[in-house]
């Protein structure tokens, strides 16, 4: 009996042994140190290129990207800025303030819309329109358009516009250029839009008039909900810069009340229902298709993911203009192939990420939710 208990003893260690031999290679592979600044994502350096740009000048405030495909990557800016005034910065610091240099610098209304493939190359550019662009603020395609006509929102221009996907013809204009308003046929600064499958759409007119929009798919006014409201307590529906907006599946709509530091949700009809405090200053809302919401959020620099309950699941994210870290988290995209696109409005550039590999696929995020066309609409 004893040594039935030895011989079993002994065959569980020469067993544990056995496997920590096996592991062995497994574990001095393992990379030493890091700080997993890309969260689960590679960076993909040199991308875009910029080689286009005339020398002196390069990518000015860049809020907006898009990625329609792999090979056909939206990034619509607020005109270009002269280079970087260092070249190798001995320092974080120096970097950051070179880069703070140039954003004071007078941008030139060049390139504000372009189009680049998967790698970076640029393969177009709205040159044709650039007169009609004040300030870019947001580039999108509707899911539910099988034509992939292009949304682009600028709020200082107070107009949402409407183009065919090649940018040979401008479809729909709301709102009036240069003109603000709080009517049904005037904006004041808006800031995004979300759709629904019936080709109706939202617009967050956003940092002065703080309200939600609706139009049917000409363009026709519907309804609207929202009120200013800031201080200690601001109420349900009232609003400090309505920022961005997504839409679930229950058509509950969750918007970016910006500098109050939260997320309101409503349902459809602009009813209150609920909302989601201490979230610093959330830029943009993306909802993936498992039914997650991403926040780019511009005070603590990191892309934040939240339940449809509002609990925090998972950040990553580090402030900076050093490759891959991020300066003002402002557009959220992902391509068919789960690569990542951010557009850091405040650090005056665009970033790529692949999947890391043996990264946590659970971490990444998914391609965006798409109510499907049979629902009710």
């Amino acid at each position: 009996m004893r040594i039935g208990r030895w011989f079993l003893l002994f065959v569980v260690l020469v067993g544990l042994v056995t496997m920590m031999v096996g592991q062995a290679p497994k574990m001095m592979a393992q990379e030493k140190g890091g700080a997993d600044v890309t969260g689960p994502y590679e960076f993909v350096p040199n991308w875009p290129q910029d080689s286009f740009f005339e020398k002196g000048w390069t990518l000015g405030s860049s809020p907006a990207i898009y990625a329609q495909s792999p090979d056909r990557v939206f990034v619509y800016m607020r005109g270009e800025l002269p280079s970087l005034n260092v070249k190798n910065p001995t320092s974080h610091l120096e970097l950051i303030s070179a880069v703070i240099e140039q954003s004071r610098q007078k941008p030139r209304m060049q390139h504000m819309l372009m189009i680049f493939d998967r790698n970076g190359k640029l393969v177009d550019s709205w040159e044709q329109w650039n007169k009609e662009f004040v300030n870019a603020h947001t580039v999108t395609i509707s899911p539910y358009d099988s034509d992939n006509n292009v949304w682009l929102v600028d709020h200082v221009g107070h107009q949402v516009l409407k183009f065919t996907n090649d940018g040979k013809k401008m479809l729909m204009r709301l709102g009036e250029k240069g003109v603000a308003g709080d009517d049904k046929t005037h904006f004041a600064q808006p800031s995004g839009i979300a759709f629904m499958p019936n080709g109706d759409f939202f617009v967050t007119d956003g940092y002065v008039n703080t309200r939600v929009v609706r139009f049917n798919k000409e363009g026709k006014y519907l309804s609207e909900f929202g009120k200013p409201g800031k201080g200690p307590n601001p109420g349900p529906g009232e609003f400090n810069t309505v920022h961005s907006m997504v839409i679930d599946a229950k058509h509950r709509l969750y918007v970016s009340d910006r500098n109050n530091s939260r997320v309101q949700v409503f349902d459809e009809n602009g009813k209150f229902i609920e909302m989601w405090n201490n979230i610093p200053l959330p830029y943009f809302l993306y909802m993936s298709k498992d039914q997650h919401i991403w926040i780019g959020d511009g005070t603590v620099h990191k892309i934040l993911e939240y339940d449809l309950t509002g609990k925090l699941l998972y950040s990553w994210g580090t402030f900076g203009r050093r490759p891959g870290e991020l300066w003002g988290p402002h557009a959220i995209s992902v391509d068919s192939e789960n690569n990542l696109y951010i557009a850091n409005a405040q650090g005056n550039n665009v970033a790529k990420y692949l999947p890391r590999k043996g990264a946590d696929v659970t971490k990444m995020i998914p391609a965006r939710f798409v109510l499907p066309m049979s629902s009710g609409q």
